[in-house]
């Protein structure tokens, strides 16, 4: 039986080595440094951009956090035996271009490149957030993205509710609350931000109160404004992403202007009876709301809540939904419903789902964002002429 020396020399004899210099000159092209070494080595000090997989986890993680089988990897360990092993085991799962850096990181950082302390997660955050450590599409880098995070609720209602509520148990560090209104009983059927000690305090309030006992961790930013053209753009551009819970159209299109002229995503709900739909409008990449609804329908066929009525849970599924697309969003995970307008009726139990195209004759798009002027809409809701450069 091979001792260690000997499995050593037999695995390098089958892997391509690089030195620390070929390794440095590889990443600055698309080659993918991999760091195998334990939590503890990597939390004293790592190269700035790499995948930490412990060796031990190896076989299991990988194919989650690097699925494409062309990946160019450069694994890493603290000396070279690690990574020589780790090498070895990517080329029996078919990973076609995998190298092992020699002398790893102590020799790395022995000839003085570039590292860093990389933010890692106390030990508090790891317990509350375990269960998504455990997942290696997310993992502890991306809970430290969702820590990092900033995400504007425009509404503190049905929709606001279960989104902000879920959207703070992910870890989301900033969560804004845009919402002008009081809490009133009749809000309590639905809206679980709030409750029967809190009819006529101010919505954000209550909702703060509720997400800082839910997770302390969160910084909570009220806005108890209306939004309006003097004052939508500065409210959204302190954020990454928008979570949609208005429920009248001037306020849907003057949000469509901005997030278009600032190129920032939204996370469209809305819900009808017993009837909700969700997407995602991202300017940079597909169809916005102006797309999908080119102008209002009469007030006569799109009645608010307030007048038609909502089943009490539908909000929630809807919510919910719309706090699932802003996760994937921010941890750059599977298919977002970019392009895509999925639908629910309650009463059937059913999701259906539609395709979202760009109108080519639309003029409030992303490639004339400079253009874009963002003003007070009348009920026709048709945008402000493209401004001359």
């Amino acid at each position: 039986m091979a001792n260690f020396r000997e499995l050593l020399k037999k695995t390098k004899s089958e892997i391509t080595e690089v030195s620390t210099e070929q390794a440095e000159k590889l990443l600055v092209e698309d080659w993918t440094l991999l760091d195998v070494r334990e939590p503890d080595e990597f939390e004293q000090g790592a190269i700035s951009g790499s995948v930490h997989i412990p060796r031990g986890n190896l076989e299991t993680s990988i194919e989650a956090r690097l699925p494409n089988k062309e990946t160019k990897i450069v694994a890493m360990c603290a000396g070279g035996a690690r990574s020589a092993f780790a090498a070895k085991t990517l080329q029996e799962m078919d990973y076609k271009n995998v190298v092992s850096m020699d002398g790893g990181f102590n020799q790395w950082k022995d000839e003085s490149r570039k590292w860093e302390i990389p933010a890692v997660l106390d030990q508090s955050k790891r317990n509350r957030y375990q269960r998504h450590l455990l997942l290696p599409e997310v993992g502890e880098a991306g809970q430290l993205k969702l820590l990092n995070s900033k995400v504007l609720c425009l509404g503190a209602g049905g929709l606001g509710s279960p989104a902000a509520l879920y959207l703070a148990a992910a870890g989301v560090g900033t969560l804004g609350i845009v919402d002008m209104d009081v809490v009133d009983e009749s809000n309590l059927q639905r809206q679980i931000l709030h409750n029967y000690s809190r009819i006529g305090q101010q919505k954000v309030d209550s909702a703060k109160e509720t997400i800082n006992a839910l997770n302390p961790d969160v910084n909570v930013t009220t806005h108890a404004v209306r939004l309006d053209a003097s004052n939508i753009e500065e409210v959204i551009s302190q954020y990454d992403l928008v979570v949609d819970g208005t429920d009248n159209f001037p306020v849907r299109y003057m949000l469509n202007d901005a997030s278009v002229k600032l190129g920032i995503p939204v996370i469209h709900g809305s819900i009808f009876r017993f009837e909700g739909q969700v997407t995602v409008f991202d300017p940079q990449k597909g169809p916005t709301y102006r797309d999908m609804v080119p102008e209002p329908p009469p007030p006569e066929l799109a009645p608010s809540c307030a007048e038609a009525g909502v089943l009490g849970v539908l909000p929630g599924i809807i919510g919910c939904l719309q706090a699932l697309e802003t996760v994937k969003l921010i941890l750059d995970l599977g298919d977002s419903l970019t392009g895509r307008l999925l639908t629910f009726d309650a009463t059937e139990m059913t999701f259906r789902e539609f395709k979202l195209r760009k109108d080519p004759n639309l003029e409030i798009t992303w490639e004339n964002r400079e253009r874009v002027q963002v003003v007070e809409l009348s009920d026709s809701c048709r945008p402000a002429p493209l401004r001359d450069l």
